[in-house]
C-alpha cells in the first residue's frame, strides 16, 4: 500500500496571466519546470507567469488532451514504492500544437508579457553537429529555415522569426532559457540561433547577440516516459485517472544562471538555486549522473536488463558506475562550492536503486550520439595522453567499455546477433559502417572516425582504439556480465 501526500492548487487558474512561452511539452517539462512554476503561483496565490506550452513536431494527442482538461494534470513524486506525493498542477495556462500552422505560437511570442521562453526540445532540436557544437547546416530544416525564415521548422528557426518580428514591433527581446539537459545549455542556443539570425543579416545578428539573454541552467529529476502501464499503476495506487499524469522521483534540482533583463519569478524562495555560474553544477550532474545512466543503459541493454532499478540490484553494475564515477568521472570536475562528492555519489545510486520508477534504459538510450560527447567523451579528453607523449595510454577503461556497448547498440542487433530498434538520428551511418565493416577492428576504427560524434583528439587516438576495441570483442565473445565482472577485478 502507497501513502499517499496531496497537495492541491492555491490560486485561481483562470485568474494569473501567461509569462513564459515553452517550446517542447512533455512528462520532463511536465513533471520539473513546471511544479517550480506551480509553487511559486501557490505561494504568491497567483501571479504573471502562466505557461504556454507547445508541440511544434509531433504529440498533438497531448496537446488536446490537456486542452480537454484545462491544461490541469497532476504529477505523482515516488521517494520509494511505498510513497509518494500527488500534486495538482495549473501552471500550464494554455496548451499549442504548433504544426504546420504556428500563428497561436507566435502570437503568444510576440506578446508583451511574455518575458521568457524556455526549451526542452533535447540535444537533436538544436540542429547542432555534436563534435564542434555548430549549426549543422546538412540538416534539411535548418537549410529550409535559412530558405524561408518566415516559415519555420526547427526551434531555433521559430526563436529567430520570434525575435525579428518583436525587433520589428520595437517590442523588447524575450531571455531565452535552455532546459534541456546538457552542458552550457545556454550557451549552445545562442550558437544555433546567433548562426541562423545571420542569415537575416548583419545587423539582426548583432542585435541578437548584444540584447538577447541566453542564462544556462542544470536540470535534475527522473521523469521516465509515461504508458498505458504506468498509468495504470496511478489509478491503482493512488487513485489517480488523470491521463495526462506525470510519474517521477522525489528528488528535484534546479540551478539557474540569473541573467533575466525583463524580470522573472523569484524561484529562489521556490527551491530554485539562482547562480552566477551554472557549469560546476551541469558538468557534475552530466558525468556523474547522465554518464552513470548511460553506462547502464548500453551495458544493461546488452545484458538483457530492462529497467535502472533492475540493473542496480545487481552488486556488478554498482561496482561499475561506482568505479566510472569516482576513478574517471570525478578527477574531472571543478565541484561546486559546498557539494560533497562522495555523498553526491552514494545518493545517485539510491536514486537509480528507487524501483518505484520502472525507468527503461531503452529510454535513456535515445539519441547517445547527441549525448555521450557531453557525457563520457569530454571525460576522455581531459583524461588521455597526448598522441604525441612517449608513451601512449588510457586511464578511462569503463568509458571505453560504455563506448564499445553503445556501437553495438548502434549497429541494431546485440551480442547473440538478436535485431532490436535504434533510436538514434545517427542510427543509419553506423548501420551502414556495419555492414560494410564486417571485422571487428574495421568497424571499430570506422566508428571512431565519425566526426559527427566523435572530437578530433579522439579520431585518431591508438590508446582509445585500442580500449574500445578490446572491450567490443570482450562484448561479443564473452558477453555483457562476464566483460563487466572482469573489469571489476582490473
Amino acid at each position: 500500500m502507497v501513502m499517499i501526500t496531496t497537495i492541491k492548487t492555491l490560486y485561481n487558474p483562470e485568474k494569473v496571466n501567461i509569462g513564459i512561452v515553452h517550446i517542447g511539452l512533455g512528462a520532463f517539462h511536465r513533471g520539473h519546470q513546471a511544479v517550480y512554476v506551480e509553487k511559486n503561483m501557490n505561494r504568491h496565490k497567483g501571479g504573471n507567469w502562466s505557461i504556454s506550452a507547445a508541440n511544434v513536431r509531433s504529440n498533438a494527442e497531448l496537446v488536446n488532451q490537456l486542452t480537454a482538461q484545462r491544461c490541469q494534470y497532476h504529477v505523482a513524486e515516488y521517494s520509494d514504492s511505498e510513497n509518494a506525493t500527488l500534486r495538482e498542477v495549473n501552471a500550464i495556462g494554455e496548451a499549442i500544437f504548433a504544426g504546420d500552422d504556428k500563428s497561436a505560437l507566435f502570437a503568444r511570442l510576440l506578446s508583451t508579457d511574455t518575458k521568457i521562453v524556455t526549451l526542452t526540445v533535447t540535444e537533436k532540436g538544436y540542429c547542432l553537429t555534436p563534435a564542434d557544437k555548430t549549426l549543422n547546416k546538412n540538416d534539411p530544416n535548418i537549410q529550409h529555415d535559412i530558405s524561408f525564415p518566415d516559415q519555420p521548422k526547427t526551434a531555433p528557426g521559430i526563436l529567430v522569426e520570434a525575435l525579428f518580428r518583436r525587433r520589428a514591433l520595437g517590442l523588447a527581446p524575450f531571455t531565452i532559457l535552455s532546459c534541456d539537459n546538457m552542458p552550457s545549455n545556454g550557451a549552445l542556443i545562442r550558437q544555433a540561433v546567433c548562426e541562423l539570425a545571420a542569415y537575416r543579416g548583419t545587423e539582426f545578428e548583432s542585435w541578437v547577440s548584444h540584447h538577447v539573454a541566453f542564462p544556462s541552467s542544470m536540470v535534475d529529476r527522473i521523469v521516465p516516459a509515461m504508458t498505458e502501464h504506468s498509468l495504470a499503476r496511478l489509478q491503482q495506487e493512488l487513485h489517480c485517472t488523470d491521463p495526462n499524469a506525470v510519474m517521477c522521483e522525489a528528488f528535484s534540482q534546479w540551478v539557474v544562471e540569473d541573467n533575466f533583463p525583463q524580470g522573472r519569478p523569484d524561484w529562489e524562495h521556490d527551491g530554485v538555486q539562482m547562480v552566477k555560474d551554472v557549469h560546476p553544477f551541469e558538468t557534475m550532474k552530466l558525468r556523474l549522473l547522465n554518464g552513470s545512466h548511460s553506462l547502464l543503459a548500453y551495458l544493461g541493454l546488452a545484458a538483457n536488463i530492462q529497467t535502472v532499478a533492475e540493473a542496480v540490484a545487481l552488486p556488478e553494475f554498482v561496482t561499475l558506475i561506482r568505479r566510472y564515477m569516482t576513478s574517471e568521472a570525478m578527477p574531472t570536475l571543478n565541484m561546486p562550492q559546498g557539494v560533497n562528492v562522495v555523498e553526491y555519489i552514494e545518493t545517485l545510486i539510491q536514486r537509480f536503486s528507487n524501483d518505484s520508477l520502472q525507468h527503461q534504459l531503452s529510454q535513456i538510450a535515445t539519441d547517445g550520439s547527441q549525448k555521450i560527447p557531453q557525457r563520457w567523451l569530454s571525460i576522455v579528453e581531459e583524461n588521455i595522453v597526448e598522441e604525441n607523449t612517449a608513451e601512449e595510454k588510457t586511464v578511462t577503461p569503463v568509458v571505453a567499455l560504455g563506448v564499445a556497448a553503445w556501437i553495438l547498440y548502434m549497429r541494431g542487433k546485440d551480442a547473440s546477433n538478436n535485431e532490436h530498434p535504434v533510436n538514434d538520428p545517427l542510427a543509419e551511418e553506423f548501420n551502414a559502417l556495419h555492414s560494410k565493416y564486417d571485422k571487428p577492428e574495421e568497424f571499430i576504427r570506422h566508428s571512431l572516425a565519425s566526426k559527427s560524434v566523435f572530437p578530433a583528439a579522439l579520431n585518431n587516438n591508438d590508446g582509445f582504439y585500442q580500449a574500445v576495441l578490446s572491450a567490443y570483442q570482450s562484448l561479443l565473445s564473452k558477453g555483457a556480465m562476464a566483460t563487466i565482472n572482469a573489469m571489476s577485478f582490473q
